[in-house]
């Protein structure tokens, strides 16, 4: 059967009266998730600030750029940290899908006083050309050169990984890349001073991802199980009929999934992320 087919043997199949009392039984439990997320939204919204004690400067389409510039006119900022490396020939896929949900959020971001950028290590001219081809909207800025992407824990030098174990998602832990995906949210008050108000990684993205909320209603679900990781499915959205990716060396794979793939180079690509 086709990896594209879907048949009800194997699965419970019961008339109207069954199947409403089970799905009154599922909404409970969906009604208590939601009160679940609203006082956790409300928890994070109430960790403390960290003030912001560096001068970063990263390149922009308008030139320099401090952090502080980054707000434009409102006074909150969210940041994408999106893996893409100075030597990279492209954007990580997985990156590129998570964003592919926000970018129209821009505008909407705003009128509640948000501010959404992507930051990334590669320099300026590689990320406006890969920004033009997948056809975004949103601010994208490089931190090359800058310290921006270690201390907020979305890259890490050579020496660091030499380790073994770097610092991401609060814990020391091996990463298959030199860049890691997050997401951090900073505030500025009237007077101008900046604070770090929180950082999320790994699945703690997953929120961003409206096609994984569609696909957790589906029966299929994410069908991720057998894969040799989570987003090994994943592409940019221009390359789902090839396949290819510009940059041959993938350096955003997990080294897990670069010898189950090698074999088979001419089948489906994929990038992902740590979970």
């Amino acid at each position: 059967m086709s990896a594209n087919t879907l048949q009800a043997s194997g699965h419970r199949v019961v008339g109207h009266d069954e199947w409403l009392k089970a799905r009154v039984a599922l909404l409970a439990k969906e009604k208590e998730l939601t009160r679940q997320h609203d006082e956790l939204a409300l928890a994070r919204r109430e960790l403390p600030w960290k003030p912001v004690t560096k001068d970063y400067v990263f390149d922009s389409s308008d030139g320099k750029a401090t952090l502080g510039d980054l707000f434009g006119g409102c006074s909150q900022l969210a940041i994408y940290h999106f893996m893409f490396g100075p030597a990279w020939a492209e954007g990580c896929p997985s990156c590129s899908f998570v964003v592919d949900h926000i970018d129209g959020a821009v505008p909407h971001l705003q009128a509640r006083d948000v501010a959404l950028v992507m930051v990334s290590r590669a320099p300026l001219a590689k990320i406006e050309a890969f920004k033009k081809r997948m056809g975004w909207r949103f601010r994208w800025v490089s931190s090359f050169g800058s310290d921006f992407n270690y201390d907020f824990h979305a890259s890490f030098t050579p020496q660091q990984r030499d380790t073994g174990a770097v610092d991401y998602n609060y814990a020391m832990q091996e990463f298959p890349s030199e860049e890691a995906p997050g997401a951090s949210v900073f505030a500025k008050d009237p007077s101008g001073r900046l604070f770090h108000s929180y950082s999320t990684y790994g699945r703690g993205l997953d929120a961003l991802i409206g096609t994984y909320t569609l696909l957790d209603l589906v029966p299929k679900g994410r069908n991720e199980g057998e894969l040799p990781f989570g987003m090994a499915w994943v592409r940019h959205h221009d390359r789902y009929d090839g396949g290819g990716f510009a940059d041959a060396d993938k350096p955003y794979w997990p080294d897990v999934a670069k010898t189950a793939v090698a074999a088979s180079e001419h089948g489906c690509c994929g990038a992902g992320k740590q979970t």
